[in-house]
């Protein structure tokens, strides 16, 4: 009977020690929150005025830099024609070099891109 009150010991020493042989899982990687997303999703640059005076905020992304991302847009702005900026679909397309703008009805969000994905938007304040 000796032998059988051994066995409880014995099963519980096998379980634990597998306990510490193997390293831990690496723990998943935390879920990224909203402002890092937002951080990394362009470059703020400055505002720029739009259509009637309305303040404009510059974000470029990839490889454009704010001074080519402001320039695209004041000059959208001065291009763009009452009628345009009227327009039921929203203004624009209105192609400014190689860069094409527009939004769309009502939107607050004016989007310019290149055919080699560049992009820049601004957004009324």
């Amino acid at each position: 009977m000796k032998s059988l009150a051994v066995l409880p010991a014995a099963f519980a020493i096998v379980l634990l020690s597998g306990c510490g042989a193997d390293p831990a899982p690496a723990a998943a990687p935390a879920p990224s929150s909203p402002a890092a997303a937002s951080a990394s999703a362009g470059t703020p640059c400055g505002e720029v005025a739009g259509l009637q005076g309305a303040k404009n905020k510059v974000v470029a992304h990839g490889k454009t830099d704010c001074a080519e991302a402001t320039q695209v847009l004041t000059d959208y702005f001065t291009k763009l024609t009452p009628a345009e900026a009227a327009s039921p679909q929203g203004p624009g397309p209105v192609v400014i070099g190689a860069w094409t703008c527009g939004s769309g009805p009502n939107d607050p969000v004016t989007s310019c891109s290149t055919e080699d994905e560049r992009q820049i938007e601004a957004t009324r304040s």
